[in-house]
């Protein structure tokens, strides 16, 4: 289920959990986030490629192309078998920043975006048919679990697609992981 947990930056007080889709993107939008949920035109299956993918989704997709003249846009999917998982995940997970707008959209499976905005840190849990954008500039990460198990549409702004400026910030080490985050609101 999608979720957002709201923590003050510097880990003080106890978060804020809200499980409403509703309320989620109401709250979002008050900080510059679209959350949004897609549907597939047919069915996929696990192993679609991307040019399947993309077709799935093709009403959607060219409807923010439209919106936001995207430059490039592609399909990323990990597993749990993936012997680069461990890598993958890494690149994420320290604090970021992007020139350009962020637009993920999970096509199956679940991720954890972190956005740390006006000293708070705001945990989005999007799950299957989650779109999230990030405005540029955002600080923020990103964490897939020790067992990524996911795909998702990339879109970009610009030719070079995922450029991430590093803000040499710990941040990302003081809140709870995928893993972690998952089994407490179990």
């Amino acid at each position: 289920m999608t979720s957002l947990t709201i923590y003050a930056d510097d880990n003080s007080g106890s978060p804020r959990t809200i499980t409403d889709y509703a309320q989620i993107a109401k709250t979002l939008k008050d900080i510059g986030v679209q959350l949004e949920r897609w549907q597939a035109d047919k069915v996929l299956p696990a192993d679609a490629d991307q040019e399947t993918v993309i077709a799935a989704y093709q009403a959607s997709v060219d409807k923010l192309n439209k919106q936001y003249g995207f430059k490039s846009l592609d399909v990323v999917s990990l597993r749990p078998d993936n012997p680069k998982k461990a890598e993958m995940r890494g690149k994420f997970l320290a604090e970021h920043i992007h020139r350009d707008f962020e637009i993920r959209f999970f096509v199956d499976g679940s991720g954890l975006f972190y956005l740390h905005v006006n000293g708070k840190i705001y945990m989005i849990l999007c799950e299957a048919g989650d779109l999230i954008s990030v405005p540029a500039n955002t600080t923020h990460w990103f964490d897939m679990g020790e067992n990524p198990d996911f795909k998702c549409i990339r879109f970009f702004t610009t030719e070079n697609g995922w450029v991430g400026d590093f803000t040499g910030s710990d941040i990302a080490t003081r809140f709870p992981d995928f893993d972690s985050h998952l089994a407490a609101l179990a």
